[in-house]
């Protein structure tokens, strides 16, 4: 069973769905007692850092994804799921992430003929090729992505795939138990629902 985090926003319902498609089990799960039956969970996101983080917090998921991580079982981050990984944001100053990676989150700050948000379809070119989660997924292939801010980790080890949008920029990251997409595969078909199944067969195995 996978489960996917509900503190109250993020795209859930697209989530759900990819994995119904795919014919894997994965439930909803509005509090933290709700974990114990998971063996992997998914922090989806959609909206604003300091939202998020507020709603996180008041859902009693801070401390216990900290401990999730912790204690070296899978977890998936997806757009703002990814930033909330990080230290910190711009779109939020002052509001703590989750800091399960050091790191920030930056606004895009790009020529006036590239629009923000970024919204559309683009490359991802693999940095850790040996990620699970690229498995039969060809380098280079195409993500649904829509977000005025990206990532910048600290360590530049944990970097699994960068994306061109003006400057190369980090657009998923892994290390030990935990991948995280700034794009939403569940949102871009057939290489999106593959890294989904990739990370369910990951999780069965971790």
């Amino acid at each position: 069973m996978i489960g996917i985090i509900d503190y109250g926003m993020g795209n859930l319902g697209s989530v759900t769905n990819a994995f119904r498609f795919l014919e894997l089990d994965a439930k909803i799960v509005a509090r933290k007692e709700e974990m114990d039956a998971c063996r992997a969970l998914i922090l989806p996101g959609v909206g604003a850092f300091g939202d998020c983080m507020s709603h996180l917090v008041e859902h009693g998921f801070v401390d216990a994804v900290e401990d999730w991580v912790k204690g070296g079982k899978p977890l998936m981050g997806i757009c703002l799921g990814l930033q909330a990984l990080f230290e910190s944001s711009e779109e939020s100053p002052g509001v703590a992430g989750l800091g399960i990676f050091p790191g920030m989150v930056k606004r895009f700050d790009l020529p006036k003929e590239l629009k923000v948000p970024q919204i559309g379809w683009n490359r991802m070119e693999e940095t850790l090729p040996e990620c699970p989660m690229f498995d039969g997924i060809e380098n280079g292939s195409f993500f649904y992505l829509v977000h005025s801010y990206y990532v910048c980790p600290d360590d530049p080890a944990i970097v699994a795939g960068k994306t061109d949008y003006g400057f190369e920029y980090c657009t998923s990251v892994w290390k030990d138990n935990v991948f995280a997409t700034q794009f939403h595969p569940e949102k871009s078909q057939a290489a999106g629902l593959r890294m989904l199944r990739n990370f369910w067969n990951w999780a069965e195995v971790q």
